[in-house]
C-alpha cells in the first residue's frame, strides 16, 4: 500500500468545527484489526450531520467519517479474513465511534465486516448502503416474517412510506420482486414515473396521510414499510389488516406517535422496530446474500450519482437542505 493516502478528517477544538481532505498514513487509523482498501463509501443522511457539526454522534476527534464502506482486504490480525477478502461494512457505529470509509484505507474490527457475496460487486453493495440493507429488513420483516416465521397468511397489499428516499424506494422495488401489489406515498411529483418503474402499482401523496388517525379505520394493506414516522406512521396503522406487520425504521416526520392500542389489541397488528446499525453477523450476511437477487441495480443505476471526496464537500450541505435525489456513492479511487 501507499505510505501516504487521502481521507476527509473532520476535527473540533472549542467552537471550531473543521473538515478537509488530508494526506494521512495508517499510523493514523487506530481502531479494528483488518485494514482495507476501501472502493467505494456512500452518503446517508447521519453522514451529512456529522460533516456538519459531528451531530453529537462524535466523541473523540480528529475523526474520519463515513458509515459505509467496502473494499478489499489488504492486512489482517484477525483469522475470520486474509489478504484479498472482498468485504463490506456498515453499521456498528463505524463512522461515529471508530474511524468510517471516508477514506482510502480504513482500519475495522472484523466482528464488523461481512465478506461480499460473489454475486454482488463491491461498488451496488455502496449502491445500496445502509440505506439499502435497512430497506432489505425492511421488506423481509413486513412480508416472510409474516409468511414464514409466524406462519401466517400470504402478504398481497403492501404500503411503503417515504417511497422517494433511499430506504423507501428501495423498499418499493424488493417487495415487488417478492410479488406485493405496493403502493407508494411521497411528497415529490417529480418521481411518480420513477416509482412506477420499479414496481409501484398506486401512488398517494405524503399530505393525504398526515392527518390525525382515527383508531381504527378501513384495512386496506396487509403490511406496510415506513420510513417518515410521525402522524403518518400513525395513518398507516389504523389502515392495516388483522395480523399485519408495520416495519418501521424512520422519522422524517417526527419521534411522537399519536395511535391507540386498538390496532393491536382487534386487529393484532405488530409495530416491528428496524435497526440496521447494531444487527447480527448472521442477519447482515443474510440480507446482503438476498439483496443480490432482489435488486435491479441497473434501474438503480438512474439515481446514482458517483462523486469524489473533493465533491462530497460541496454535496452534503444540500443534501441536509432537501436539495438533492437519489443515491450519491464516493468512489475513493478519484
Amino acid at each position: 500500500m501507499s505510505e501516504k493516502f487521502k481521507a476527509l478528517v473532520v476535527n473540533q477544538e472549542g467552537d471550531n468545527f473543521t473538515r478537509e481532505i488530508q494526506s494521512i498514513d495508517k499510523n493514523f487509523l487506530k481502531h479494528g484489526d483488518v485494514l482495507v482498501k476501501v472502493h467505494y463509501s456512500s452518503l446517508n443522511y447521519k453522514d451529512a450531520l456529522i460533516l456538519k457539526n459531528g451531530a453529537r454522534l462524535v466523541k473523540e476527534f480528529p475523526h474520519i467519517p463515513g458509515v459505509d464502506l467496502s473494499g478489499e482486504v489488504v492486512e489482517s490480525s484477525n483469522s475470520n479474513f486474509k489478504e484479498g477478502d472482498e468485504i463490506i461494512a456498515t453499521g456498528m457505529r463505524i463512522g461515529e465511534t471508530f474511524y468510517g470509509g471516508y477514506s482510502q484505507y480504513a482500519k475495522i474490527k472484523g466482528e464488523f465486516i461481512v465478506k461480499k457475496p460473489k454475486s454482488i460487486s463491491t461498488r451496488q453493495t455502496m449502491v445500496l448502503g445502509t440505506a439499502g440493507f435497512t430497506a432489505v429488513q425492511c421488506a423481509f420483516t413486513t412480508k416472510q416474517t409474516r409468511e414464514v416465521l409466524l406462519l401466517g397468511e400470504k402478504v398481497n397489499d403492501v404500503i411503503v412510506t417515504g417511497a422517494s428516499g433511499g430506504v423507501g424506494s428501495i423498499a418499493v422495488m424488493v417487495l415487488s420482486k417478492l410479488g406485493c401489489n405496493v403502493t407508494a406515498v411521497t411528497s415529490k411529483d417529480d418521481n411518480i414515473e420513477y416509482l412506477k418503474s420499479i414496481g409501484a402499482k398506486n401512488i398517494i401523496k405524503t399530505n393525504d396521510l398526515n392527518v390525525e388517525a382515527r383508531p381504527l379505520d378501513k384495512g386496506l394493506y396487509d403490511g406496510a414499510v415506513d420510513t417518515v414516522g410521525g402522524n403518518v406512521l400513525a395513518k398507516v396503522l389504523s389502515h392495516i389488516k388483522h395480523s399485519g406487520i408495520v416495519a418501521a425504521c424512520g422519522n422524517a416526520s417526527g419521534i411522537k406517535l399519536n395511535t391507540t392500542v386498538m390496532p393491536f389489541i382487534i386487529r393484532g397488528v405488530k409495530l416491528w422496530g428496524i435497526d440496521s446499525v447494531a444487527a447480527s453477523l448472521k442477519r447482515r450476511e443474510f440480507i446482503w446474500k438476498e439483496a443480490a437477487k432482489l435488486v435491479d441495480f441497473e434501474k438503480l443505476e438512474e439515481s446514482i450519482k458517483e462523486i469524489s471526496l473533493e465533491e462530497l464537500l460541496k454535496v452534503y450541505p444540500d443534501m441536509l437542505g432537501g436539495k438533492t435525489s437519489g443515491r450519491y456513492i464516493i468512489n475513493l479511487s478519484k
